[in-house]
């Protein structure tokens, strides 16, 4: 199974639209692209595996495997690119600026709704990140 990221890029962060069988489930937020650095820039356009998991301080989140170059690239609560994430992504419900918005933890309990049950039963999700056409 497949959720699609289509990204918006700016020179302030990355907004995106989060798909699942052509279904908005959310909104997200990314850093800017920045070669692929870590820390600094959201990651490469492509498909990755994602799974389910959790930590002490994200609790029950998502995360996204085989980025080249990069490790732990997670999605979690944050409504401010810049100032949350490191080159994770943030789910949101609501744009509010290039890399900024609102709800994230609200956006995020959407998505483990979606998503959970299908990598509860075993199912294999990919996440296939693109450029929205505008």
């Amino acid at each position: 199974m497949e959720a699609i990221l289509l990204r918006t890029y700016g020179p302030g962060g990355v907004n995106g639209k989060l798909l699942f069988y052509g279904e908005e489930i959310c909104r997200t937020l990314e850093l800017p692209w920045k070669e692929n650095k870590p820390g600094v820039s959201c990651i490469p356009e492509g498909s990755y595996a994602l799974r389910r998991r959790f930590s002490p301080r994200f609790k029950n989140h998502f995360e996204i495997l085989g980025v080249p170059g990069r490790k732990y690239i997670l999605f979690h609560a944050g409504n401010d690119a810049v100032k949350e994430l490191r080159g994770c992504i943030a789910p949101v419900l609501q744009h509010t600026g290039e890399g900024r918005g609102l709800h994230s933890r609200m956006a995020l309990q959407k998505m483990k709704d979606r998503l959970y049950p299908v990598l509860d039963k075993g199912i294999n999700l990919t996440l296939t990140i693109k450029e929205a056409k505008s």
